[in-house]
């Protein structure tokens, strides 16, 4: 009897991008929990308790939301992966998340602005999502803000859309769907407004070399992902029991 073991390394990896993203989207997602919380009641927004787990509930469902594209990115892939050769259309989607990821990490380094354009990828379906959630302002409960939340998560955006050609890569839905929920967790430091963590981004935010070294890294996780038995994270081995 084989036991096999695969660590997929996608996970770190989105939750990494996840971190990093927040250079990019603090002012975006920060303004957006900022009109929120101002919407809530004075009774909500003045006990600290009832107001974190208001902003807790928005954030997990925007999670929540960003699982369920990865899920549905993995049903994709093994559905297009059908008509093909075992792995020739897994290959290939290796190299264009690959390139996804590439352009992600040239925007972030602020080499290549044009990325923006990739959320118009989502936007139409946002027109028809959005004004849900603009019914659901003043939130007055956290099952409504985890509502809200479920709908925010759909918000076009360029490194979402990176994070997702990288769990478009795991070849399963499950592994996709966790890889999205880790580049959610990711970005919770930011979008909370955990103090430090908001502070030291927005500063990181500003230095340029610092946005390089970012951009950077987002293009070596490309690699990876394009050449996955590169990556030093990549464990598999094979365990024999009798």
């Amino acid at each position: 009897m084989h036991l096999y073991l695969d660590f997929n390394a996608s996970y770190f990896a989105a939750f990494m991008i996840g971190i990093f993203s927040s250079l990019h989207c603090i002012g975006m997602c920060g303004s957006i929990i900022g009109a929120l919380t101002f919407s809530l009641s004075p009774e909500l927004r003045n006990n600290k308790t009832k107001l974190f787990t208001v902003v807790l509930n928005y954030n997990l469902g925007r999670i929540i939301s960003y699982s369920v594209a990865g899920a549905v990115v993995g049903l994709v892939q093994i559905i297009l992966s059908m008509p093909f050769a075992e792995g020739n259309a897994h290959r290939v989607l290796q190299v264009l998340s690959a390139l996804i990821m590439t352009g992600a990490g040239l925007y972030i380094a602020g080499w290549f602005p044009r990325f923006a354009y990739i959320e118009k990828i989502g936007s139409r379906l946002w027109k028809h999502i959005e004004p849900f959630g603009r019914r659901m302002i003043p939130v007055k409960s956290r099952t409504q803000a985890f509502c809200f939340g479920m709908i925010w998560g759909w918000l076009p955006c360029g490194l979402i859309y990176a994070a997702l050609a990288l769990a478009a890569t795991t070849g399963n839905i499950m592994q996709s769907a966790l890889t999205m929920f880790s580049f959610g967790l990711g970005t919770l430091p930011a979008v909370m407004g955990v103090g430090i963590m908001t502070t030291l981004l927005s500063r990181l935010s500003r230095i340029q070399h610092f946005k390089h070294a970012i951009g950077l890294l987002f293009i070596l996780f490309a690699l990876l992902a394009a050449f996955p038995w590169l990556n030093p994270m990549r464990i598999e081995h094979v365990l024999s029991a009798n």
